[in-house]
């Protein structure tokens, strides 16, 4: 019976953490966001984060987007330094058409630095990504 489950394959959703600069506090922060850069409009995104390490876990944060059109993106949360000592999760799971999609993307701890940055696609940014 399992194997007659098809589970498809998420691509080209990615999470990205951005390090941008805040205007109203003139400060550096970190930013998660979730990124679409499908050809089309995804379905109640639902995002389940959190942190964890041997000895320390996070509360858990949950988000919700309607819908996140094709080739766009969308904040998911500010993200303290102090989280990326932790492992960070990113639980995503939403529809395309009828179907329904789950990816959970991990950012390992200590992975999230200034020397890790790249281009983030469809942003004007650099970030730290999750594929």
């Amino acid at each position: 019976m399992k194997k007659d489950i098809e589970i498809p394959k998420v691509k080209d959703v990615y999470v990205a953490v951005v390090n941008e600069y805040n205007d109203i506090y003139k400060t550096q922060d970190w930013n998660a966001y979730i990124i679409n850069d499908k050809d089309v409009d995804l379905d109640m995104v639902l995002i389940v984060t959190s942190g964890y390490s041997k000895d320390k876990q996070t509360s858990v944060f949950r988000k919700k987007l309607d819908k996140l059109p094709k080739k766009s993106y969308a904040k998911i949360e500010l993200m303290q330094e102090a989280l990326f000592a932790l492992n960070n999760t990113f639980k995503v799971t939403f529809f395309e058409g009828n179907t329904m999609f789950d990816k959970t993307y991990l950012f390992r701890k200590n992975t999230i630095n200034l020397k890790a940055l790249q281009t983030v696609p469809l942003m004007d940014a650099m970030g730290v990504l999750v594929k």
